[in-house]
């Protein structure tokens, strides 16, 4: 699958850009995984946003780049998210890969924390994140911390 990758800070983000990843971000983790949170957390503000579109310019893998000390003591990645047409594609682990090497780039070699759905561990691991915490609730999923450190 083709994707175009594009990653700007909250105030470079345009009205529809704004608009369409929310859109995503609600139809997966509100509608889909039937959880009602804030989403809207004020951590977008001070975010870094990545973006990738399909060859229909529909966006398809979202990710949200946090700076230290705002989730975590580390830089983190968030609200990681593949819509429905391209699960199984790649996609997701394309994202991941971009967020990190976008994170070595702006941010320098350093570690990477997550809070991870536990499903996803393996997914995780896949890409050199370690289990850095125990299992807690969070918005009622299990969750668990993940700590990638670079060599």
């Amino acid at each position: 699958m083709n994707i175009d990758w594009e990653i700007k800070k909250f105030e470079e983000l345009s009205v529809f850009e704004l608009y369409t990843l929310m859109q995503l971000r609600q139809a997966v983790f509100t509608v889909e995984q039937n959880c009602a949170y804030q989403d809207a957390d004020g951590k977008d503000l001070k975010c870094f946003h990545l973006m990738g579109y399909n060859n229909e310019k529909e966006l398809i893998a979202y990710s949200r780049i946090v700076p230290a000390g705002i989730s975590f003591d580390e830089v983190s990645i968030g609200r990681v998210i593949s819509s429905d047409k391209a699960r199984g594609t790649g996609a997701g682990k394309a994202l991941m890969k971009k967020s990190k090497a976008f994170i070595e780039e702006h941010f320098g070699n350093v570690p990477i924390r997550i809070g991870a759905q536990c499903y996803l561990i393996k997914f995780y691991e896949g890409l050199g994140f370690q289990i850095a915490s125990e299992e807690y609730l969070e918005d009622n999923i299990p969750h668990i911390e993940m700590l990638f450190k670079p060599l």
